[in-house]
């Protein structure tokens, strides 16, 4: 008699040695380190961006939890943790553009929450974000996917504008830092999610 053929491989192994179950992740097995590293070689974009490097998306996790103490400066560490993880899953999965998010259906989505949900609980957050937060840091990745258009992608503003809304809240003293985006190589870019992220850390 044949044996049955054995489920396919739903797990992958870090640098750190952690081994993580993508279809049941443990938050034991998630380590900060990891996400840097592996957001820090996760293009934005598709890397089709100018410069030479790819902007990554730990420099945009950054640029996220930046526009979110910008736009609130009294925002709690949390808070800032939150915009600073939130797009964490993609050092799993990657930057999937959102036309192919939205192809690809619910299941997708389904897939990065739970993940997401295990990184919050492996650093002390609840697991879901509360709603009016999560509306704020969607509308700052909105506020850095402007900036990362207009800039290195080669959108014009009304093309970003489009797509993006209209750009609000980049007014006031130290505004002037979010014109000046430039892409880092891999490593200073995980050293920079980093360094943020143990600013936050409790």
């Amino acid at each position: 008699m044949a044996r049955a053929p054995e489920p396919p491989r739903a797990w992958q192994r870090m640098l750190s040695g952690r081994r993580l179950d993508l279809l049941n992740p443990s938050p034991l097995d998630i380590e900060i380190e990891d996400i840097a590293h592996g957001l820090a070689r996760v293009a934005r974009w598709n890397g089709q961006t100018k410069g030479d490097h790819a902007f990554s998306v730990a420099q945009h996790c950054v640029l996220v939890e930046e526009l979110a103490v910008h736009c609130t400066p009294a925002l709690n560490r949390e808070s800032r943790l939150v915009a600073l993880l939130h797009d964490a899953p993609e050092y799993v999965v990657g930057d999937m553009i959102s036309p192919f998010k939205a192809a690809l259906g619910l299941d997708y989505k389904a897939f990065e929450h739970r993940l997401l949900a295990a990184i919050h609980l492996r650093f002390g957050l609840p697991p879901a974000a509360p709603a009016k937060l999560e509306a704020f840091v969607k509308t700052c990745d909105r506020l850095a996917a402007y900036l990362e258009a207009t800039q290195l992608a080669g959108f014009s503003l009304e093309e970003a504008q489009k797509f993006f809304g209209k750009p609000k809240g980049l007014e006031g003293e130290g505004a002037a830092r979010f014109s000046r985006l430039k892409p880092l190589a891999a490593n200073d870019a995980a050293s920079l999610y980093l360094k943020t992220f143990r600013s936050l850390a409790p």
